[in-house]
């Protein structure tokens, strides 16, 4: 039975201490210059709504953090304008031409409002 506890804790402890991995918060620079870095990966950003477009429910906002602007897919209602949001998902891409990656985005999974600074 201390065995079987034992296990349960040390379980508990490191999936506790992965959490916060988990999405880890980064830049859209980062994303941007080497989004083969990224794809696929679960991330972070936060910034402010530089636009946003929705129909049903659903929709698509682009986000600048002070580094660069990135596109989020959001399968629920997008945020207005000049709003701060803090996005998690993860990274997809679309093309590449000459090497510029020119539709990175982030497919959303959550989002939290944030306060303005």
């Amino acid at each position: 039975m201390l065995k079987r506890q034992s296990l349960f804790i040390l379980v508990f402890v490191i999936a506790c201490a992965a959490a916060p991995a988990a999405f880890a918060k980064t830049t859209i620079n980062k994303i941007n210059g080497d989004p083969s870095r990224y794809y696929n990966k679960k991330v972070t950003i936060e910034g402010v709504v530089t636009d946003s477009y929705g129909v049903l429910g659903e929709g698509a906002y682009e986000i600048d953090d002070g580094t660069g602007r990135m596109w989020v897919i959001a399968e629920r209602a997008v945020p207005a304008r000049g709003s701060r949001v803090e996005a998690k998902g993860h990274i997809i891409t679309g093309f590449v031409y000459r090497g510029r990656n020119l539709a990175a985005a982030l497919r959303e999974s959550g989002r939290k409002a944030k306060d303005k600074r």
